[in-house]
């Protein structure tokens, strides 16, 4: 089956943008896609391990680490900002840039599924 061209209408345009900034990041190829998610996997895992063992040896407590950890995501993105110049629209970051991106944010979501789990 031949798929025919679609008018540029705004809706059109605005499907596709939404596309390309949801399912950006998982194109390309087989081993980009799997480094990316395994990277999303990796900081979800980390962020686990993070929230279950080192939290109650942490120096300070948990509301010490949890600044702690904030304060070192917020340095991850501002490096991002300062270091990576800005891309012209449609082009990806390099894939180190979004190894990390997916790195902190697989750790962020584990982080406050834990806070949901516990209530705080």
């Amino acid at each position: 089956m031949v798929q025919l061209p679609r008018q540029p209408t705004r809706f059109e345009r605005l499907a596709t943008a939404l596309s390309r900034s949801l399912l950006g990041p998982f194109q390309g190829s087989w081993r980009r896609r799997s480094a990316l998610l395994l990277a999303l996997l990796l900081g979800f895992y980390a962020g686990g391990t993070v929230t279950a063992y080192v939290v109650v040896r942490f120096p300070g407590g948990r509301p010490s680490f949890v600044l702690a950890l904030v304060l070192l995501l917020e340095l991850v993105v501002r490096l991002r900002t300062r270091v990576l110049p800005p891309l012209p629209d449609g082009q990806a970051p390099p894939l180190g840039w979004q190894l990390a991106d997916n790195l902190r944010i697989g750790l962020v979501y584990a982080v406050v599924l834990e806070a949901f789990k516990l209530g705080t």
